[in-house]
């Protein structure tokens, strides 16, 4: 059960009024479990904030933090602190997820003067690729934050969570925001100098990589699967610790067409990127979900980037590719009772490639869970291969390296089951001064080894160029 309490919060930034909800506090103990520890949600309407302007200042006292934005749909995330935490370490993560979120909502007392989507409390998830532990990550992590500031368009909300027994810290941690909103705002902002750009990049292991990739095709001729995505991990260090915020700023100037993300643990490694594919998104029980394969590069002029785009539309192999994805998401959305229907099939172009893309639409009921949906789609064959089950066998084979949140899914869900997942591609693990880059490549019948790890290289620059921008100050 779900409180919503009418807001009485004043206007600038005094605290809102909150003897009207604990005046009732020992009446809402009656509808409350004894051995439950309620936890009080205040929304408020708040002026525009710039997110990693304000993380930046955040940063130093809270290593826990979610960060999320998109530039195009005029959105973002930031949370940070926590209030509940919850991992999985083994077995059943998306079940144990989902019994974790629904104790969380039937425990919070919701307080708030806009009752919208985006100024509503949210749970934050990541998790990893393959479902086994001693990862940077655990195999599912969710946590409540203390604050969590949204956008949506022109509309600006801080949230807080507080547990019930602490809710006289609602005043001090409301001014604690403010304050460091303030900071954020007139502290000196870096300016950047980007390292020279390499010619060329020469990734180690790429006889590896070419190695199993020819292995992969021989086992495709002999049928054993049909598709297998392969990645390549490159390791980076730089004699001083690499500058998370300036990264995103980066990503976010330069690839404005994708979910920019960041999701930084207590230990202080962050994993962050620039992803262009949705996993599932559901408003109001509308679910939308993208098939995303296939790949052709973006032109030097307006008519070779048209070509590229129809002979990737009439490129057999690629169209084999994209169809299998496709096909995995329909059936797999099918398989829960839904009855999914699908776009055309376009071109989405991002600012270094290009994809084939379909979009995927279904009316949700109820009693379907967005975690129930999650573990039906991970991993899709657009980061696994086809059959999956065989694929993700045949990957730890050929493989040297622990994916870890590399192509899995990262994103939220509200109190109402709204949500939005990504997948965690174009991608980089972050500690201190060394960084791992994960890149993977689409193999099926007709794969030429080289171009495949061409791919891999122009995906590899995307975060190469965030992380080789370096401070002036």
């Amino acid at each position: 059960m779900t409180f919503i309490v009418p807001s009485l919060a004043e206007e600038n930034h005094s605290s809102p009024s909150l003897s009207g909800l604990l005046t009732e506090k020992t009446e809402l103990h009656h509808f409350l479990p004894v051995t439950d520890s309620p936890i009080l949600s205040f929304s408020e309407k708040i002026k525009s904030v710039a997110p990693l302007r304000l993380l930046r200042e955040v940063s130093p006292h809270y290593y826990l933090h979610f960060y999320w934005e998109n530039r195009q749909q005029e959105e973002f995330i930031l949370a940070y602190g926590v209030t509940e935490y919850f991992t999985v370490d083994s077995g059943e993560r998306f079940k144990k997820s989902q019994d974790f979120l629904k104790n969380c909502l039937k425990r919070i007392i919701y307080k708030s003067d806009s009752a919208t989507i985006s100024s509503t409390p949210h749970l934050f998830y990541s998790f990893t690729f393959f479902e086994s532990p001693g990862q940077s990550f655990p195999i599912a992590t969710v946590f409540l934050p203390t604050f969590q500031i949204v956008r949506q368009k022109e509309n600006y909300f801080l949230i807080i969570n507080v547990l019930l027994e602490k809710q006289n810290n609602v005043k001090s941690l409301r001014q604690e925001f403010f304050n460091h909103l303030e900071k954020s705002q007139i502290s000196k902002q870096p300016k950047f100098i980007a390292r020279e750009k390499p010619s060329s990049l020469k990734l180690p292991n790429s006889v590896d990589f070419i190695s199993a990739v020819k292995s992969a095709l021989h086992s495709i001729a002999e049928q054993s699967f049909s598709k297998i995505v392969l990645a390549h991990a490159l390791d980076i260090s730089s004699k001083k610790n690499f500058n998370v915020i300036d990264s995103l700023e980066h990503l976010l100037e330069q690839h404005s067409d994708c979910h920019i993300f960041s999701f930084g643990n207590s230990q202080g490694k962050t994993f962050l990127g620039a992803s262009p594919e949705r996993l599932i998104s559901i408003r109001n029980q509308k679910l939308i979900t993208d098939a995303l394969a296939g790949s052709a590069p973006r032109g030097k002029t307006l008519e070779e980037d048209e070509e590229f785009a129809r002979q990737l539309l009439n490129n057999e192999k690629e169209k084999r590719e994209h169809q299998a994805v496709s096909n995995f998401i329909k059936y797999s959305l099918q398989q829960l009772g839904l009855k999914p229907e699908c776009s055309e099939l376009k071109v989405r172009q991002l600012s270094n490639i290009q994809h084939l893309w379909t979009s995927i639409y279904a009316e949700l009921p109820p009693e379907i869970h967005p975690l129930e949906i999650l573990a039906r789609l991970h991993p899709t064959p657009a980061v696994a291969g086809v059959p999956t089950n065989i694929a993700v066998e045949q990957i730890k084979e050929y493989e040297n390296f622990d994916r870890g949140l590399y192509a899995a899914p990262i994103g939220w869900i509200d109190y109402e089951g709204n949500c939005e997942f990504i997948v965690g591609i174009r991608s980089a693990l972050i500690e201190n001064n060394h960084a791992r880059l994960y890149a993977g490549a689409g193999i099926v019948a007709g794969s030429d080894p080289y171009k495949e790890l061409a791919e891999i290289e122009l995906k590899f620059q995307v975060l190469l160029k965030a992380l080789g921008r370096i401070s002036n100050v």
